[in-house]
């Protein structure tokens, strides 16, 4: 299978802007979590804040307690790229929403976890270390998710 070049759209994939800690970034879906996607579009707008990561490495992170996005397992991995963002549905550790800046290995206190591979940031990705940096230095930030035009 043939991958996109990052910054090159993807075809079939939708495109959402998300706005963090005054940094703009443009994301598209990943075809093999369509549960995910779909769940996750039906709430777009989505506004929550961003806080570091405590054991996965160079990672932001959105706890979500024990919300249920309503999907299961599926393109899952523990080792997320720069730009790759994972939603863990909960189990041995609360459901959240992760965002890969750098070297990342997916984990909580219990140990290693899995997240659905649902986006990959392919604009602005030169940015996403400063907005980790930020985050893990000024503490929360806002993260809002929008459909793009």
């Amino acid at each position: 299978m043939k991958r996109a070049r990052i910054g090159m759209p993807t075809p079939s994939a939708t495109r959402l802007g998300i706005t963090a800690a005054g940094h703009r970034f443009v994301a598209e879906t990943h075809a093999g979590a369509p549960r995910t996607v779909a769940a996750f579009m039906a709430l777009l707008p989505y506004r929550q804040k961003l806080i570091h990561v405590r054991w996965s490495g160079e990672a932001v992170w959105v706890p979500l307690g024990d919300f249920d996005l309503g999907v299961g397992f599926e393109n899952h991995t523990c080792y997320p790229s720069a730009g790759d963002i994972l939603f863990y549905p909960g189990g041995h550790s609360e459901t959240e929403l992760l965002v890969a800046y750098g070297a990342c290995s997916f984990a909580s206190r219990m140990g290693p976890l899995a997240g659905n591979h649902f986006l990959t940031v392919v604009e602005g990705r030169e940015r996403l270390a400063a907005l980790g940096h930020k985050v893990l230095w000024e503490g929360a930030q806002d993260i809002v998710f929008e459909a793009m035009e």
